[in-house]
């Protein structure tokens, strides 16, 4: 900090008291640093209490948050802090640090405890004008039990790392025990996040995910400080240590994705994502069955359809354990344009008819499902739980008139691959459109997360909508043959050879 920027603030302000520590551990305080400061002492004395501060990669935050939390002990030493962190030697590192500046600081003299055992390292208590259960500051991982302790201020230091939020399972969990914080701060309490995201899911996020189930994001309201390495001015937050040659080098060395995750602050997979959902062309319209002159159309969003596949890939667990029971179906236009129209879970709770069994009111659910998209078959999968389903699935459809035909297939091939065949080409060239309600499902989610060569997250999705797109038939035209009923593809099929068992 120059001798300019000291002379406009005030003594007692964060930013001296930054400047003054950085000048004993005979370092400049960079530029972004005093920017820090001045914004978390402006959102303090402005009473503003939901707070997030995002920053690059070893810009310092979690020092500047140790600062501010030994500066406000000091202008308010009855204050309870709570650092919460991914885990319990993360948080620790912090408490500690804030032990090291008041013990140093020339600003924190009279601080320290007469009794020693009030200065440990994961908690301290300063000397304070009140007696209170709870010490100045304390240190907890964020899967520990915080529960009956009280706080002023909490701090969240990096509670999203890999390891919080590479499923969404462990997503889920991290909310759910972030949500605890609610019982913990006081009624006029601070919350402090800072941390950089670690996937396209993150807490920090500045829009909700619909098909994560988000209606607003996580940390909606909060006021927001965001520091990109690099801004949109091209110009580096902090030049005296990041050279054009050093940022260069570090994408080079960590790959696009972290660079932007890490770097510029942007929700990104770490990992480079082999399906990306920003490649799908979104729509909302609804198919349209028209009949004139003699003739069946289906057309979508003004397009003529000419074929269609529906796949389903069966499954048994009950929802929200193991896989997912999966009927998808894709439509392709005149134009040869790919249309992903719906992918349904159906074994999801309250998705089901009642009163009858499980494989019973499923194969109802695909019948419907067929109906509704003027479906003239469908695929399923038998290597496993289907073997006995599309005997079963014909005899719904015969009782409820629906006249369409079921196929079996068995694959021989793996996984992994029918999904790469699948979608890589029509992605990379921008063929394949998804319906808007494709978002309101765990689809997408399933593409931004998964690998090749085995991954943790689910992929029945992704394997369902495969499916649809390696069946697609060969489309030859001719004359509908005298006496069927009118069909509303205006070419037949002829189907390719694959590698499927029918």
């Amino acid at each position: 900090m120059t001798d300019d920027t000291r002379a406009v603030e005030p003594a007692d302000s964060l930013a001296v008291f930054v400047d003054q520590w950085n000048k004993l551990q005979r370092t400049d305080t960079p530029g972004h640093h005093v920017r820090i400061a001045r914004w978390l002492e402006a959102r303090w004395r402005g009473g503003d209490r939901q707070l997030l501060l995002m920053a690059f990669r070893s810009a310092g935050k979690s020092t500047l948050v140790g600062l501010f939390a030994a500066w406000l002990l000091r202008h308010w030493p009855g204050s309870r802090i709570l650092v919460l962190s991914a885990d319990q030697p993360l948080a620790r590192r912090m408490v500690r640090n804030t032990r090291r500046i008041i013990e140093r600081h020339p600003m924190t003299g009279g601080m320290r405890p007469r009794v020693a055992e009030e200065w440990a390292s994961e908690q301290f208590t300063i000397e304070r004008p009140v007696e209170l259960r709870e010490p100045s500051m304390l240190a907890r991982g964020v899967t520990s039990n915080i529960t009956g302790g009280r706080a002023d201020v909490v701090i969240c230091d990096d509670v999203e790392v890999p390891n919080t939020c590479d499923t969404a399972v462990k997503r889920a969990d991290l909310r759910d025990r972030l949500a605890e914080i609610d019982y913990v701060l006081t009624p006029s309490g601070t919350q402090l996040y800072i941390g950089t995201p670690h996937t396209y899911y993150t807490l920090y996020a500045a829009r909700a995910r619909p098909e994560a189930g988000e209606e607003a994001p996580f940390l909606d309201g909060f006021a927001r400080l965001e520091i990109p390495l690099v801004g949109v001015d091209g110009r580096c937050a902090w030049p005296e240590r990041y050279s054009p040659r050093t940022i260069e080098k570090y994408k080079r060395r960590h790959g696009v994705n972290k660079f932007l995750s890490q770097m510029q602050l942007q929700p990104v997979s770490l990992a480079d994502a082999r399906l990306d959902p920003d490649r799908l062309r979104p729509y909302a319209s609804e198919l349209e069955y028209r009949e004139a002159g003699g003739e069946v159309r289906l057309l979508l969003d003004g397009k003529r359809l000419v074929s269609a596949a529906c796949w389903w890939d069966p499954a048994f667990a009950p929802a929200g354990q193991g896989d997912g029971s999966v009927v998808a179906c894709v439509f392709v236009d005149e134009e040869g344009g790919y249309w992903l129209h719906r992918v349904a879970w159906i074994n999801r709770t309250g998705a089901l008819p009642p009163d009858t069994d499980e494989a019973s009111r499923q194969c109802a659910v695909v019948a419907r499902f067929l109906a509704d998209n003027h479906l003239p078959a469908v695929a399923i999968e038998v290597n496993g739980v289907g073997r006995f389903l599309p005997t079963l699935l014909r005899e719904v459809l015969k009782k409820q008139g629906i006249a369409a035909a079921v196929v079996e297939i068995t694959s021989r091939r793996p996984k992994e691959l029918r999904i790469l065949e699948g979608f890589d080409a029509l992605l990379a060239a921008g063929a394949l459109a998804a319906h808007a309600s494709v978002w309101d499902t765990p689809f997408v989610t399933e593409m931004r997360e998964w690998q090749p060569g085995g991954g943790k997250g689910h992929d029945d999705g992704l394997d369902a909508v495969a499916g649809c797109l390696a069946s697609q038939p060969v489309r030859l035209p001719r004359l509908p043959p005298a006496g069927r009923r009118a069909d509303w593809r205006p070419i037949a099929a002829r189907v390719a050879d694959t590698d499927f068992d029918l």
